[in-house]
């Protein structure tokens, strides 16, 4: 009784996000123009960047987290475009970090644990290439950096399948709609955050407990 009722309030919580409404963002672009000279750049999807936004927003070092799209051909695509699959985008987030209190391996070792990497296009009940897993890097480094995270997980079987995670050079990153950004910490009590996101959070503050922003 409590897995289908679980399930029925996924499945609602899924309509909810395709039609949730406006409202005012914080976590976006323009609202961080005096942040410290030294920050670098990741991006990662790993499913709905509702969720993806959330995990980051709470890791220490991490200074701002911007929903958006990437990896896609079609120029300044929409949520409403993206959500058909047909762009070749993925919901992404872009953050902006201090490598002198995170590292990118720990980021990327937050990020493969905190979502499934083994399942293609799909992120539980969240199916479609704009779901997918994928890293997008911007220098050789990165690129290294997340090849060797992947490797290593993999060979550590911490997944029955094997990871499917998709590494790309980033290209152009769109930045979401308003009402996509600080969705989690503006919207806590609706069904998806609560039954999809919450537990999210709390895998990431058990397995990175040093992490945790305070």
């Amino acid at each position: 009784m409590m897995a289908l009722f679980a399930a029925s309030v996924i499945s609602l919580a899924a309509t909810v996000r395709a039609d949730v409404g406006t409202g005012e963002a914080i976590t976006t672009q323009s609202d961080y123009k005096d942040m410290p000279d030294n920050l670098e750049t990741a991006v990662f999807g790993n499913g709905c960047f509702w969720c993806t936004e959330a995990v980051f927003q709470r890791v220490r070092g991490v200074h701002s987290v911007v929903s958006g799209y990437a990896g896609g051909h079609v120029e300044n695509p929409t949520y409403r475009q993206v959500t058909t699959g047909t762009t070749g985008h993925a919901e992404v987030i872009q953050i902006k970090y201090d490598p002198s209190e995170v590292d990118y391996d720990k980021l990327l070792q937050i990020f493969f644990r905190t979502h499934n990497p083994t399942t293609l296009n799909r992120q539980g009940n969240d199916i479609g290439p704009q779901y997918r897993s994928i890293i997008l890097y911007s220098s050789e480094e990165q690129k290294s950096i997340a090849e060797d995270v992947k490797q290593r997980l993999g060979e550590a079987e911490i997944w029955p399948d094997p990871i499917v995670t998709e590494i790309t050079p980033l290209d152009i990153f769109y930045e979401a709609e308003d009402y996509h950004q600080n969705y989690f910490n503006r919207n806590s009590d609706q069904a998806y955050c609560q039954v999809v996101i919450v537990p999210k959070l709390e895998k990431f503050e058990r397995l990175f407990q040093d992490r945790v922003a305070q």
